[in-house]
């Protein structure tokens, strides 16, 4: 029997669900999520292996107009993503229109020739009219394009998607381990939990402006515990005493809710030591990315 492989390019604006959906079809957490704009920041990697193929998802940063070197990058490696797939999944929302975000992207993929589906989210918070509305406007606007309506929270129609697009992909080789769901580092999948419960319990104001670098990741000598020193990265001073809160509490209550993610992650008990540091403009600073990790798409 044939096996089928390859590599899927989750693309749409800043909050039409994507992570939401490569959790969902992959079956196990790898992309972080939450209802604040511009959460993903890289192109993440979750992995579907199932009888006879293995499908390899890229979730990437929602499509936005970038004010800084960061946007800057997750624009270039969600865009990146199309260059590397075989097949493209583009996310939209049942909002019945097509705007300024949705004309862009979808300009860019109207000269592509793999398979291009059009996943209509969220269609559980609007009409069925409005789901045809929205499906009249895309396949109008990509021609040959495949449009799968679809609730990504609640898996509705998700099994639909998956059948469709492992028939679409190619055959080819097994990339990745049987076992593996993802092949981001661990460390790196930790300070994305810990900004996910920070984003969770923050203002408005603060998330844009926070990033999370592991200091330290090291096993006691009877390998029992894993101990973990992180920095959350502020731009202001007045958003790290937001962070901290009063006595403390802020920071405690984030450590708190990310520490059974974080041992549930590792399989081991975890002691987690959190700090805050102002680093003004790091989403600007060419170094201060490269250090973070986002250096593929700096200039």
């Amino acid at each position: 029997m044939s096996f089928k492989s390859g590599f899927i390019a989750m693309i749409g604006r800043t909050n039409v669900g994507k992570s939401t959906l490569v959790n969902s079809l992959v079956g196990e957490k790898v992309s972080i999520i939450s209802g604040k704009p511009q959460t993903t920041r890289n192109k993440i990697m979750g992995i579907m292996n199932g009888d006879g193929y293995q499908v390899v998802f890229l979730d990437t940063p929602g499509v936005h107009k970038p004010k800084h070197k960061l946007g800057e990058y997750m624009v270039g490696a969600a865009f990146s993503a199309i260059e590397d797939a075989d097949v493209v999944v583009y996310v939209v929302e049942p909002d019945g229109k097509i705007g300024p975000g949705d004309n862009l992207i979808s300009q860019r993929l109207m000269g592509i020739t793999n398979p291009l589906f059009v996943c209509i989210n969220k269609i559980d918070t609007v009409t069925g009219e409005k789901v045809k509305q929205t499906q009249d406007l895309y396949e109008k606007r990509l021609p040959g394009c495949k449009v799968i309506p679809v609730c990504a929270l609640s898996g509705k129609n998700t099994k639909a998607l998956k059948k469709q697009v492992i028939g679409s992909l190619p055959e080819g080789p097994e990339y990745f381990p049987e076992d593996m769901i993802t092949d981001m580092p661990e460390q790196f999948l930790v300070s994305e939990l810990i900004r996910e419960k920070a984003l969770f319990f923050l203002k408005e104001e603060v998330p844009h402006g926070l990033a999370v670098e592991i200091e330290e990741f090291s096993e006691n000598e009877k390998k029992e515990i894993i101990h973990i020193r992180a920095v959350i990265y502020c731009e202001k001073e007045s958003h790290k005493a937001i962070i901290i809160g009063k006595q403390g509490r802020m920071l405690k209550k984030i450590g708190e809710k990310a520490r059974p993610d974080i041992e549930r992650l590792l399989g081991s008990h975890v002691f987690l030591e959190l700090w805050v540091k102002v680093r003004q403009g790091w989403r600007d600073s060419d170094p201060i990315l490269k250090n973070l990790g986002f250096s593929r798409f700096t200039k």
